[in-house]
């Protein structure tokens, strides 16, 4: 049993390191803080920016609650993402994004969560120092919560709700959204009413 468990632990670590290949988007006067888990294989992105997938739903979710129409963000003939127009929304919006994993081994070699083993968290209070007006998180994914729960010791609320915490003397809410997967169950419009109300709470619609 010890030689197999050797063997294994000998076989993950084969698996290379991959390293966070993007800056955080921290606009200065960002008033909330959105955090998935890590991206995609590099082969998935359509854009240089977070979610960058053209299968995930987050940038639809965006046009959805800001404009009312779920391809505001898409650029119909190349199928990807605006990203210029993507970032703009962002800095008007005081929104910023980046992940909870600085380094992770993708155990399956897909871009599924549950196949992400992280090696390095993010340090979130130091993304925080850059945005001192932020009082709330948002985590866009199972796999990110989970991070922020046992980190800060924040239990799990239901899907579109959210529980306070407090660090480094910062009193914040930490919001738990549906997965913007395609995978996830939920139909789109109900993804994106779930980010209307948390976006109405924060301030920002």
């Amino acid at each position: 049993m010890q030689r197999g468990l050797n063997d294994m632990t000998r076989i993950e670590d084969t698996i290379p390191v991959e390293r966070h290949p993007l800056e955080p988007f921290l606009p200065p006067q960002a008033r909330l803080l959105m955090l998935g888990s890590f991206p995609p294989p590099r082969k998935r992105w359509c854009m240089e920016f977070f979610y960058p997938n053209r299968s995930n739903q987050m940038w639809n979710v965006f046009g959805l609650v800001f404009y009312g129409d779920d391809m505001r963000f898409v650029d119909r003939n190349t199928n990807s993402f605006k990203q210029p127009d993507i970032e703009v929304l962002l800095r008007e919006h005081g929104i910023a994004v980046f992940d909870t994993a600085m380094a992770v081994r993708r155990l399956s070699g897909n871009a599924s969560d549950k196949d992400l083993e992280i090696v390095e968290q993010t340090d979130i209070a130091a993304l925080l120092e850059r945005i001192p007006l932020c009082h709330d998180m948002v985590c866009t994914g199972q796999k990110s919560f989970s991070v922020l729960s046992s980190d800060f010791g924040v239990p799990v609320p239901a899907i579109g709700t959210h529980n306070e915490f407090v660090i480094a003397g910062r009193a914040m809410r930490l919001w738990r959204m549906p997965s913007t997967s395609r995978a996830y169950p939920m139909p789109l419009a109900e993804k994106a009413a779930h980010y209307s109300r948390m976006m109405k709470a924060v301030g920002i619609l």
